[in-house]
């Protein structure tokens, strides 16, 4: 039954919907991808960590990278991927295979076309971009003009990575999730071999003592370039997958094609909501210039959070969306909120116990992955302040991935709009009263960031449960209760095993050992604890693991 007490027409179940791959083992497929990915980009943060130092060199390639970056949550990543995704699989589901790819080939065609115009654009308002997004780069001598220089060279990434995610989306929406999920980790690969290959060739000084070299701005570009042709290996990764799906590219330029307008019509409520959340980011992106390194340790910190985000809220976000899609254009809402509902536990479940392990292990992890080269002792100690702050926001965050994506498969658009909208004004009082009232600095900032994920994430589970069966508060009440003491055993567990080994030798070796038991410790303890207080999450998570592992059986499909 719909809301209204309308009666909901189920049709029989076709054999291609019976194909279907459950979410859950959809979100392992996209989880195991992206956990790869992460891992490599934190490989490829530390090396150019390691490189740079946290200071003017660091934050110059943060702030030049940071406004294509914005573009790309805000468009490639975002708005412009769930809508697509959203007209895509309607089209092929509606009217069959060869409509979806003639609009695949519409979309593509105008993407080329306006982000081709975009990046000209952005190249000439360089300085102007840079002046807004980071004023405080003034006070460092020849900062803010490396940064326009470096802006310029880094902004046709928002091409590359746009088209990317299109070709994605398509992907996902034939149920082809591993193929596009990695190749956010050959982006990586790439980053870091053509980045630090081109990093020694443009700077003579690092070629001289190349067995400690000393990078200058001159290696800057080379870093940024290596980011250019990571951008394109990672499209160019997923198109042989489109091409054996039947896919042929055509150019098909139509500015005035109604299902444009259709896509805009979706899309201007999420970018303008996207909007809100990159005016957020801008805001602390300023509050941070004027710290000389605070870009660096908010970055550096944000990158340690968005690997367990990325494996938990966006693998399940990227697997309920097809899932919730079909369900509405079926009328089954039954299905649409036991999709959302289990998506959602999940990723609290998962979420809670790694916001435990980050808080408590912060300090640890960060000397273990950064502190090498020209990071030194005082910038992990920062970075763990900001990582620690930016944990008690993880969970909001994952359940904002998944949400959001529900509101687009409803055609409610403007309701994450409206909340986005209102979190620009709580990002904004959390800043002034935590770094200007408080003092609390860059950690402040981290902190502010982490409520607007929380606020906003109590306005989207309220929104969507007036339209959808999420369960009960009681039910959510035990659930999250039963989740927060098993983390908590988790968290303690983590730094008992670990206090214990830095307490037995200074080596940084069996620090890095003892950090090691510490998390095999705290998770099993996790998964015990969790089965004890009968949390069935503990088995799904652990079904959706060993599906992936070598050798795991494969369970039949299930939401």
């Amino acid at each position: 039954m719909r809301a209204g007490g309308e009666a909901i027409h189920r049709p029989p179940v076709t054999a291609a919907a019976a194909a279907e791959p459950s979410t859950r083992r959809s979100a392992g497929v996209v989880g195991l991808a992206v956990m790869a990915s992460r891992l490599f980009g934190l490989v490829r943060e530390q090396v150019f960590a390691a490189m740079f130092g946290a200071g003017k060199l660091l934050d110059v390639y943060l702030a030049a990278f940071q406004i294509p970056n914005l573009l790309r949550d805000l468009f490639a990543e975002g708005a412009l991927s769930i809508a697509f995704t959203t007209m895509f699989t309607q089209a092929w589901d509606q009217e069959g295979e060869k409509p979806a790819w003639e609009l695949a080939n519409l979309i593509l065609s105008a993407m080329i076309f306006l982000m081709g115009i975009l990046c000209v654009a952005a190249i000439i308002a360089a300085p102007l971009l840079v002046e807004v997004t980071n004023p405080g780069y003034h006070t460092v001598p020849g900062k803010f003009e490396m940064t326009v220089q470096l802006t310029r060279v880094l902004f046709p990434f928002i091409l590359f990575v746009s088209l990317a995610a299109a070709v994605m989306g398509m992907l996902n929406a034939r149920f082809v999730f591993g193929v596009p999920a990695s190749a956010s980790t050959v982006f990586n690969i790439v980053s870091i071999i053509a980045g630090v290959s081109l990093a020694f060739a443009f700077d003579q000084s690092a070629r001289a003592h190349w067995t400690h070299p000393l990078f200058t701005q001159r290696a800057l570009y080379g870093v940024s370039l290596g980011v250019l042709l990571g951008g394109l290996a990672q499209l160019a990764m997923q198109l042989p997958s489109l091409y054996g799906l039947g896919f042929r590219f055509h150019w098909r330029l139509d500015l005035r094609d109604p299902r444009l307008a259709r896509l805009w019509t979706l899309m201007w409520p999420s970018v303008v909501a996207g909007a809100a959340v990159q005016v957020n980011v801008l805001v602390n992106g300023n509050f941070a210039s004027e710290i000389n390194g605070g870009r660096s340790w908010l970055f550096c910190a944000f990158r340690l959070m968005q690997f367990p985000l990325g494996i938990f809220g966006v693998s399940l976000a990227t697997a309920t969306l097809p899932a919730v899609a079909r369900a509405f254009a079926r009328g089954d809402m039954a299905a649409f909120g036991a999709t959302a509902r289990d998506s959602l536990r999940l990723a609290w479940f998962l979420a809670l116990p790694a916001s435990a392990g980050l808080a408590v292990l912060a300090g640890p992890i960060i000397t273990l992955i950064y502190q090498h080269g020209r990071f030194s002792a005082h910038d992990t100690a920062q970075t763990a302040l900001a990582l620690q702050a930016y944990s008690l926001g993880l969970a909001g965050y994952a359940a904002i991935k998944v949400l959001t994506p529900c509101f687009y498969a409803l055609g409610l658009p403007k309701t994450p709009l409206r909340i986005s909208l209102v979190g620009i004004a709580v990002n904004l009082a959390l800043n002034l009263l935590n770094a200007k009232v408080l003092g609390l600095g860059h950690a402040g900032l981290a902190l502010a960031t982490s409520g607007v994920a929380l606020v906003n994430f109590v306005q989207l589970m309220a929104a969507l449960s007036r339209r959808v069966d999420l369960g009960g508060l009681r039910q959510w009440t035990g659930f999250l209760l039963r989740c927060l003491a098993a983390a908590a055993l988790c968290g303690a567990a983590a730094w008992g095993v670990n206090h214990l080994a830095e307490a037995a030798t200074p080596s940084r070796l069996w620090r890095a050992v003892g950090l090691g038991a510490a998390i095999g410790v705290s998770v099993p303890i996790y998964f015990g604890a969790a089965r004890l207080m009968r949390l069935d999450e503990s088995v799904q998570a652990w079904r959706m693991i060993r599906r992936r592992l070598p050798g795991g059986r494969v369970e039949p499909a299930s939401l």
